[in-house]
């Protein structure tokens, strides 16, 4: 019996990752109620454990637990997605300077696969298939720059900011002004180029800040 326990413990995604992840993916809305017992059937997973990830999630700033009331998904408002993405500024500039850094052969032909695919998403008109290709992106620069503190507080700054960003992709033009934004930060880790990448990744992020203030 343990050793299936075990087993099980491996191979089943974290409780706590499921959950950020629906969040995330939008299966849950903002101020949506999150009853244990519900996501206890919904997961398979016992109510202690459903606790458990539930108070992660509020730590994590991606749901509120109100008084009486049980645990709801936190909203983000404007402006507060402003400010993490002003955040996001230095952490991210922080590991594109490392990425250009520490860039590998094997990094380069990623990158250049990357750049293909954002180009011809943004050319077909495809949101959703920029929008993952962008989050892979990002992904591959934060695994190249390998910088782990800051891989770590990005994490949790998108995981709160996830629909404003989702939401980015597809505000009318905004792929062909970004497509090439994402391009210029490529080729700047592709050269080697430290400074170009830092600048190049914090003009992208604050065009996000203008366009997020123009949400509001």
């Amino acid at each position: 019996m343990s050793t299936t326990i075990e087993a099980e413990s491996v191979t089943r995604p974290d409780l706590t990752q499921r959950l950020r992840d629906a969040i995330q993916n939008a299966e849950f809305a903002p101020d949506q109620r999150l009853i244990e017992a519900d996501l206890s059937e919904r997961y398979g997973a016992s109510r202690a454990s459903v606790r458990t990830a539930l108070l992660n999630l509020t730590n994590e700033g991606l749901v509120e637990r109100l008084p009486n009331r049980g645990a709801r998904v936190r909203a983000i408002t404007v402006d507060e997605a402003v400010e993490i993405v002003e955040v996001r500024m230095g952490l991210e500039s922080l590991v594109a300077r490392k990425a250009a850094e520490n860039l590998t052969a094997d990094d380069a032909a990623a990158l250049r696969e990357l750049r293909t695919r954002i180009e011809a998403a943004s050319d077909s008109g495809n949101l959703v298939d920029y929008s993952l290709v962008n989050q892979e992106l990002d992904q591959r620069i934060r695994e190249i720059g390998a910088h782990h503190t800051a891989m770590q507080l990005l994490e949790r700054l998108r995981a709160q900011s996830a629909r404003h960003q989702f939401r980015l992709a597809f505000v009318p033009g905004r792929a062909a002004t970004s497509a090439p934004e994402h391009v210029a930060i490529i080729d700047a880790i592709l050269a080697r180029d430290a400074d170009a990448a830092e600048q190049a990744t914090r003009r992208h992020l604050a065009g996000i800040i203008d366009v997020l203030r123009g949400m509001d």
